[in-house]
């Protein structure tokens, strides 16, 4: 029973075209492996694929594609499965088309995106994704699901054409939130002050994805996942906490 149910949710899937994605704040948690956290939701997530394409553009410390995608495939090599790295194909828009899943790595949001707009891959990835296509992104790939990628943290080393990004779901991300320390002596702005930066210019509301936790995007049904709680912020409004008892609701 169990087998024809997973069979029957692949084919719902495959023929109505709904959004399939997962949204994680981070690739890896502290005493963990790369993606170790992730490993079990992963296994079933890309149950259905051998091969999963990789795009490495927003290359953390400056790593090269290659050095990075040979990082990230020895998980997916634990899971059986082999990973593919876009940088590697003449044409990356004709190997976005053909791709059975897609894993966007974390690094540097303004790379990345720039890297996406110059490829003429941002309006085929958002295409992809609406049309079912199993999408992972981690950090600053979890960051261009939102509406646009100016709740980043990351330093703007590049000038891409737009800061907008996919808009797969209807809010922007902080990965990697952080909660102000209670009795801190550092002067700097907290995540919360520079959400409420953003607020006094855009309506867009922002989830703080504190480290760990996950989004599972089925369709239009939104779910918070992992054992943390997430930071919700809208404009004009208290900042609140969501958890996992019921699908996220913030748009």
């Amino acid at each position: 029973m169990k087998e024809f149910l997973r069979v029957a949710y692949f084919y719902h899937l495959v023929y109505r075209r709904m959004k399939n994605l997962i949204v994680a704040s981070t690739s890896t948690v502290h005493g963990q492996d790369y993606l170790e956290y992730l490993t079990n939701e992963l296994t079933i997530f890309f149950d259905e694929v051998d091969e999963v394409l990789f795009i490495p553009y927003a290359r953390p410390g400056g790593i090269s594609h290659d050095d990075y995608t040979k990082h990230a495939s020895a998980f997916f090599k634990k899971i059986n499965k082999k990973l593919i790295g876009i940088h590697t194909f003449d044409q990356p828009a004709d190997a976005l088309r053909d791709a059975k899943a897609v894993f966007t790595g974390g690094g540097n949001t303004f790379v990345l995106v720039n890297q996406l707009y110059q490829n003429n891959l941002m309006q085929a990835l958002r295409e992809a994704i609406l049309n079912g296509l199993p999408y992972l992104g981690t950090s600053a790939g979890s960051n261009i699901c939102g509406i646009s990628m100016q709740t980043s943290n990351d330093m703007p080393i590049l000038y891409p054409p737009s800061f907008k990004t996919l808009g797969v779901i209807p809010f922007n991300i902080n990965p990697h939130y952080l909660d102000p320390i209670k009795g801190s002596t550092h002067m700097g702005e907290t995540r919360a002050i520079r959400i409420t930066e953003f607020h006094a210019f855009n309506t867009v509301p922002v989830l703080g994805l504190r480290e760990g936790s996950w989004l599972r995007v089925q369709g239009d049904t939104i779910e918070l996942k992992g054992e943390h709680s997430a930071r919700a912020f809208e404009q004009g409004k208290a900042a609140y906490e969501i958890d996992s008892s019921k699908p996220l609701d913030l748009r």
